[in-house]
């Protein structure tokens, strides 16, 4: 730790504008005894965005009983300076760069759910991502190189294996709940308590699997297996069709499922059979809009606020790091042989321990050989994202999303290039300046 005082660190939010979520945090943070009187920096680069969160947090102390130190930023490196965690939730060009995302290849008849993590959404929301990545890498280097950066900004393979390759930062750390949240679902409809459960899970992010799940040491898939044959409605559902298939449950929903592989979005059949809705996202950006303003107004004319806890991993990890205590969570690191049927340098979801050394990642071994074709098909795609801008090419956006299985199912390559075209000259100068012109063939 780089504070004098490891009980009361630093912990800075990117994006504390994401006023919703940086709430969640706060209140997973604030729950901890020992992380009551952290010193939480928030930094955004919209004034009144800023305003909010810094008000939320100080509600969401009071409410916890929680004497922290709030400071509010508009220069990031001031956020930064002798920080011990970062926790990133910047989303670049927010509502109106997701809206493009799905507009523009809705015109060439390609179908999303949700657009964040692979197909064309997630190439491109990638791309906009990865030049304040490197400044916010360069700024953490200079400033804080002993923090720990906790990055919740999908896409999340792409973010963590630009991080790595573009920054040098080895303190990096990605984190979703999908895991979590999967594994409790499972619970509630095997009706068995969560504490009692055991369980494991690996692969990539939204794209990982229950590879383990047991309760008093018994396996748990046969009684699932019961449930889906006795119920026609749970196997409506792409995650179903998936573990029925593969063997093996996805830990991701079934709107974000549908867009990793290449047999769903393409069929109308498949849409119906499976219910899946199509740009099902852009009601959640609006729904987070509204969210944000109802927030902002409650605060403004000093309405009370619900004040819940999400489980989410950050505070847990912060937790453990300042106290010592061994916690076992998900998280996104690069494979470096964790998971050996997997690229090297891509990054893999797999469970890590914490404690005060720091998160630790475990080595998996093999994934099972449907189950590794599918994550390589999604780290190829992510692994060429990469590529575009650490070589600063071009050409590999459009091999990108010609290698993207839901993309390649659905549109010719001439259509993919010019699709890939017509994103490059939506989002101008969201893009680093090698990337911003098209490519006539």
């Amino acid at each position: 730790m780089s504070t004098a005082h490891p009980t009361a660190p630093k912990i800075t939010f990117v994006g504390a504008g994401s006023v919703v979520f940086t709430q969640g945090l706060l209140a997973d943070l604030f729950a901890f005894d020992e992380l009551k009187s952290a010193h939480i920096a928030l930094h955004d680069i919209d004034a009144e965005r800023l305003a909010t969160a810094r008000a939320a947090a100080e509600y969401i102390a009071a409410e916890r009983g929680a004497r922290p130190r709030v400071t509010a930023h508009a220069d990031r490196r001031e956020a930064l300076a002798g920080a011990d965690f970062v926790i990133n939730i910047v989303q670049v060009g927010m509502g109106e760069a997701t809206r493009t995302d799905f507009d523009v290849p809705a015109r060439y008849g390609l179908r999303q759910t949700i657009g964040d993590t692979l197909g064309v959404g997630g190439v491109f929301r990638a791309l906009r991502t990865f030049p304040l990545l490197r400044a916010l890498g360069e700024d953490i280097a200079e400033v804080c190189p002993d923090a720990w950066l906790l990055n919740y900004t999908n896409p999340m393979a792409m973010n963590v294996q630009y991080l790595a390759e573009a920054t040098g930062l080895t303190r990096v750390v990605g984190l979703c709940h999908s895991v979590y949240w999967t594994v409790q679902g499972l619970c509630e409809l095997l009706k068995v308590p969560y504490e009692e459960v055991t369980y494991e899970a690996a692969g990539v992010n939204h794209q990982a699997w229950v590879l383990r799940l047991e309760h008093g040491g018994r396996d748990l898939h046969p009684r699932l297996d019961a449930l889906i044959d006795e119920d026609p409605q749970l196997r409506r559902r792409v995650r179903m069709d998936m573990y029925r298939r593969l063997g093996h449950y996805p830990t991701e929903t079934s709107e974000h499922s549908a867009e990793y592989v290449p047999w769903y979005l393409h069929h109308d059949s498949e849409i119906d059979r499976l219910r899946l809705p199509v740009g099902a996202y852009l009601g959640i950006v609006d729904e987070n809009v509204a969210e944000y303003e109802r927030t902002r107004d409650a605060l403004a004319c000093g309405a009370p606020l619900t004040v819940e806890g999400t489980m989410e991993y950050a505070p847990q990890i912060i937790h453990s790091i300042v106290t010592g205590t061994p916690r076992t969570v998900y998280g996104n690191v690069p494979n470096h042989g964790l998971i050996e049927n997997l690229p090297d340098r891509g990054t893999v979801e797999v469970p890590c321990l914490v404690d005060s050394t720091g998160v630790r990642p475990t080595r998996i071994g093999a994934l099972p050989p449907q189950l590794a074709a599918l994550n390589r098909a999604y780290l190829s795609t992510t692994d060429l994202v990469v590529r575009a801008a650490t070589e600063d090419d071009p050409r590999h956006i459009r091999h990108a999303a010609m290698a993207d299985p839901a993309t390649a199912a659905t549109l010719t390559v001439e259509e993919i290039w010019r699709l890939c075209d017509d994103m490059v000259r939506a989002h101008g100068d969201l893009l680093q300046p090698g990337l911003r012109s098209a490519l006539a063939l």
